[in-house]
């Protein structure tokens, strides 16, 4: 699965909005806005963040993601 289409199906999952899911990984909403257009990917250390912040909340983090 592609790396947009899970950050997307994992915010709405949690219900968030996009800046709600900003403020958790510490980045900013224009950040979530690119990652879910696929026109932007996160850097290693916020990719590490949002794959605690998956199974925190009980999201199975897909290691095979395409990035």
């Amino acid at each position: 699965m592609e790396f947009s289409k899970f950050c997307l199906e994992t915010r709405l999952k949690l219900n968030l909005s996009q800046e709600m899911l900003a403020r958790k990984l510490d980045v900013s909403f224009a950040t979530i806005n690119r990652w879910e257009n696929g026109k932007a990917l996160p850097q290693k250390l916020t990719l590490y963040r949002f794959e605690k912040f998956c199974e925190e909340n009980g999201i199975e983090f897909e290691a095979n993601l395409t990035l």
